[in-house]
């Protein structure tokens, strides 16, 4: 039941808004009392807490699943963001920045998780560049790593719309690449831009 509460409950702060959805809200969504759900959890913030935890499993199995595909390390990047898109398109409001907005605490705690998991990522995807002749040799692995989550963490935390984040984050992707690629690399960029325009 625990397991079924978190995933009803995190749909609707993901497509509701994480302020708006009471518990009255989930219990009547699911036809149960809220007695049940306060069975499982002390609060709100606890039932954020662990939904939260839950989208950031998902996203890093997810990120997994497309490093497993073993492409080229600009199309990876690519992959990437189109799967984001795919997981975050149904959704107007950014959940990153309502999440800062109304619940800093578990923001905060949950942006320490996804700093730690992105500079594995983003490092691991700029050494596979470099060993691919994709980008430079001379390339500062750990500034453009923390240069490009910099870039993406600020957008999501302070662009409301989603749509708006999204179309950001496409040019900080592009930007980052350019940054440090090759002539081989801009031109698999210029393809990926193409494919994903």
């Amino acid at each position: 039941m625990k397991e079924k509460i978190i995933k009803k409950a995190t749909d609707m702060f993901l497509k509701l808004g994480f302020k708006s959805v009471t518990m009255d809200d989930i219990a009547c969504e699911m036809c149960i009392s809220k007695k049940t759900i306060y069975k499982y959890f002390s609060n709100k913030e606890k039932l954020i807490e662990e939904g939260t935890e839950v989208i950031h499993q998902n996203i890093h199995a997810l990120m997994d699943e497309v490093v497993a595909k073993n492409l080229n390390a600009i199309e990876e990047n690519f992959e990437i963001r189109k799967m984001f898109k795919e997981m975050f398109q149904s959704f107007d409001h950014s959940p990153a920045y309502q999440l800062k907005k109304h619940y800093p605490e578990i923001y905060e705690k949950m942006m320490a998780n996804e700093i730690e998991d992105c500079n594995k990522m983003f490092s691991q995807n700029i050494v596979k560049g470099i060993q691919q002749g994709l980008y430079r040799q001379e390339t500062d692995v750990e500034s453009a790593t923390k240069f490009y989550y910099t870039l993406i963490f600020s957008i999501n935390e302070n662009t409301q719309l989603e749509s708006d984040a999204y179309k950001l984050e496409g040019k900080a992707l592009e930007y980052h690449t350019r940054a440090i690629a090759t002539p081989k690399g801009i031109i698999e960029l210029e393809k990926q831009l193409i494919n994903y325009i």
